[in-house]
Formats: C-alpha cells, sequence, structure tokens
C-alpha cells in the first residue's frame, strides 16, 4: 500500500467527508446522506476461486449507508492520481466481491446495491477506459450479449466552481486546491476553518510533494481553529525564519573559514620571522 493511499484513506475516512464527496458528487448537493448514517466496512474481501486458492480484493474506502438497522447502500471510494487502464476490471472485481458478501452472509438476507466512484486527482483529463467494453475487442455478433460496466470517475482538478461550492466538509478545500492549480498554476487560499487539521496537511503534503504542509503542524498545540490562509501564512513565515537561520548560518561558517585563514597567515608569518632571525644569526644575508 503506497503512502499516497494511506493519506487518501486517513483522510476520506472520516463520516462527514466521506458523506460530504457522495453527496456533491452523486446527489449534486443534496444532503441525503448523513454522517451518523455511515457504517466502516472491511475494504479487504477474501474469495475461493476455482482452483481452490484464496484471493484477496482490497478497496481504498467502503461504508454502508445504513437507516435504522436497514442497509441501503454499500458506498466505495477508489482513489487515483493517474489514469489506469485496468480501472474498469478493478471496479467490477471491488463490486462484484461486495455482492458476494451479501450472498454469503448467511445471517442477513437483505440485498442492497453497490456504487463506486473514482476520485481522479491528476492535473490532465482522464484518458483510461471508463467501461468494460473499451478495454475489449468484442467479436462481431455478440453486440448484443455482452454486459457492459461503466466506472464513474470525477476529474478533481475540472470541478466547476459551482461543484467546489457544493462541499461542505474539508475536502472543499482539497479540491478548491487542484482547481486553483490546474487553472491558475498557483493556489490562493480561503478562509474555510479546517475541521480536520492533521489530515488534510498530511494529504496535502503528499500529493503536492511540499513537506511545509506537515512542518506548518509541528509545534502547535491541538486545539482551535485553522484555514489554509493561516496555515500558508504560517509556512511563509516559517520559510523566512529558515532562510535567516541559513543566512547566519552560511555566515558564521565564513566569518569561521576568514579567521582559519588569518590564524594560517600569522602561523606562516611567524615561521618567516623565526627563520630569518635564525639566519641574522648566522650572519647568512640574502642578495637581491
Amino acid at each position: 500500500m503506497g503512502q499516497k493511499d494511506i493519506v487518501e484513506k486517513n483522510l476520506e475516512d472520516y463520516n462527514d467527508v466521506f458523506a460530504d464527496i457522495v453527496n456533491a458528487l452523486v446527489f449534486k448537493g443534496k444532503q441525503a446522506v448523513r454522517p451518523r448514517d455511515l457504517m466502516p466496512v472491511k475494504v479487504r474481501s477474501q474469495y475461493k476461486a476455482d482452483e481452490g486458492k484464496l484471493h484477496e480484493e482490497e478497496r481504498d474506502n467502503a461504508k454502508y449507508w445504513s437507516k435504522g438497522n436497514v442497509k441501503i447502500a454499500l458506498l466505495g471510494l477508489e482513489n487515483q492520481t493517474k489514469p489506469d487502464q485496468d480501472m474498469p476490471f478493478r471496479v467490477i472485481g471491488y463490486d462484484g466481491a461486495a455482492y458476494r458478501s451479501q450472498l454469503l452472509d448467511e445471517k442477513s438476507k437483505e440485498r442492497c446495491p453497490v456504487l463506486s466512484i473514482v476520485l481522479y486527482f491528476g492535473e490532465s483529463h482522464w484518458n483510461g477506459p471508463r467501461s468494460i467494453l473499451e478495454m475489449v475487442d468484442l467479436p462481431e455478433g455478440m453486440e448484443n450479449y455482452v454486459n457492459d460496466y461503466k466506472i464513474h470517475i470525477f476529474e478533481v482538478a475540472y470541478l466547476t466552481e459551482e461543484q467546489v461550492k457544493l462541499f461542505r466538509s474539508d475536502f472543499r478545500i482539497v479540491a478548491d486546491y487542484f482547481v486553483q492549480k490546474r487553472k491558475n498554476k498557483k493556489y490562493t487560499p480561503g478562509r474555510k476553518t479546517i475541521r480536520h487539521v492533521d489530515a488534510v496537511l498530511k494529504f496535502m503534503s503528499v500529493m503536492t510533494g511540499d513537506r511545509r504542509f506537515i512542518n506548518a503542524q509541528k509545534g502547535k498545540k491541538s486545539g482551535g481553529d485553522q484555514n489554509m490562509c493561516e496555515i500558508l501564512d504560517q509556512i511563509e513565515n516559517r520559510g523566512i525564519q529558515k532562510g535567516m537561520e541559513i543566512m547566519r548560518a552560511e555566515m558564521a561558517e565564513k566569518e569561521a573559514s576568514l579567521a582559519k585563514k588569518e590564524a594560517e597567515l600569522a602561523r606562516k608569518e611567524a615561521q618567516l620571522a623565526q627563520a630569518m632571525e635564525l639566519l641574522k644569526k648566522n650572519n647568512i644575508a640574502f642578495v637581491s
């Protein structure tokens, strides 16, 4: 499991973030899924294939959406930083395993739909397949008999401003960052309060490759509201302080080097004086 996957799961595992992503992208902003109605699901499933071997499939994140004791649906989130040419096969495998687990659950006879969405964080458009039929060469005559399986991909960097505003959780900050960076090549932070500061900053640090997001948290006392504008101010101030520390260190190093050279010159001058005095004592003179 890569570091990016771990960070993404950490942020999306919060019920308010998970529900918000589904509500904004699937239900167009309607608050259909409530955080308290989500239950965790083990993301690793096992099944025995025909050859008798035990296989495992692992989702990025999944939760049951329930109302009371009734399961409405199983919702899955998959994260991608680059297009995957096998993504439709992967998703149908995850969804199939979820349906299979319901079939094998002897304690419950209830059945619920499975919905998986793919969050794509790349700067360029997704150029991979979005359905099974895009991946295979279909023999003539089978068109009406081979079922297709389409996957739902949301390109985060290409969300509209209206779509970004539909998010109510910390994911709005994440989406806004990727949209701005794609459109403007720079990011102007807003003042929306971050609820899960540590998870958001770890996410931003890994996804951008900029460890200053994590360093901004060091030394901060727990509690208290923060927004990205304040965090970037901290990053800038720490950058200035770090720059001053580097300058002071460089000046100290130069001063130490100069002092060393002066000491070496003084030593050589002392040696020369001693040599001249020795020559003088022995009545030896140099003719120019």
